[in-house]
């Protein structure tokens, strides 16, 4: 397996996008990133010498995706996954070089959200359904996010994995301590927007506010989105 880190840091994408390479020929690239043009050319370095390679999307966020088509017409790869040409199914598998990828269907972050299980490895690749840092990921995307987030979560657990590779933020070396601690981290803001409704706070703007404190503009109306998601969740709990 290689790793390639994208040269987009940020307050959402943390160091930058880390696009993977599983195999040498079947080749794997799951999220080739963002389209900038040196790391494409190093991805497409990394896979130019494979007959067959494919192109797999975690999800169709820019950061994970806009690169697909480039690299795809570079390398001859096919893309598969949420926004590319070819659909991913729950369970599909993909074959590589280095081992088998299992398709897993875990939908919060995004509506279509999918990790990569590489059982030779006992390993998951996980997009953005967990951070390398932190304890939280962005779940305001949809309607039913929060639910979504936590079944995925317990999925993630069952599957009984020795490392998680995020797409933000090195792997991560004990995947059922930062599981829970990014489930615990879902609870508690869900505690918080309930607390917050029942002191009084009726609109998305002061819930986000009294649970978030001041952020800038593009951070509060993600924080906003996020307590949109809660109250969903927690309307359907009620």
């Amino acid at each position: 397996m290689k790793s390639f880190l994208a040269p987009n840091p940020g307050p959402i994408t943390l160091e930058g996008t880390r696009t993977y390479v599983v195999g040498e020929d079947p080749a794997a690239v799951i999220d080739p990133g963002p389209r900038i043009e040196s790391h494409i050319s190093a991805v497409a370095g990394a896979v130019g010498r494979a007959a067959e390679v494919v192109i797999l999307l975690t999800h169709a966020h820019d950061d994970h995706a806009a690169a697909a088509a480039r690299l795809a017409h570079r390398t001859g790869a096919s893309v598969h996954g949420p926004g590319g040409d070819h659909d991913l199914t729950d369970g599909q598998v993909i074959h590589t070089s280095g081992g088998d990828l299992a398709a897993i269907s875990t939908p919060g972050h995004a509506r279509r959200h999918f990790c990569f299980h590489h059982p030779a490895t006992a390993s998951i690749f996980v997009g953005d359904l967990i951070l390398g840092d932190g304890d939280t990921t962005w779940i305001g995307e949809y309607a039913g996010a929060v639910a979504d987030y936590l079944r995925s979560l317990d999925r993630l657990a069952a599957l009984g994995a020795r490392r998680l590779h995020p797409a933000h933020g090195p792997a991560i070396h004990d995947p059922a301590g930062t599981i829970a601690r990014f489930r615990a981290h879902r609870l508690e803001r869900i505690e918080q927007v309930r607390r917050a409704v029942a002191d009084g706070h009726a609109v998305t703007p002061a819930i986000a506010r009294h649970v978030y404190g001041p952020l800038p503009p593009k951070i509060r109306a993600m924080a906003e989105a996020s307590v949109d998601a809660i109250l969903d969740y927690l309307s359907g709990a009620e």
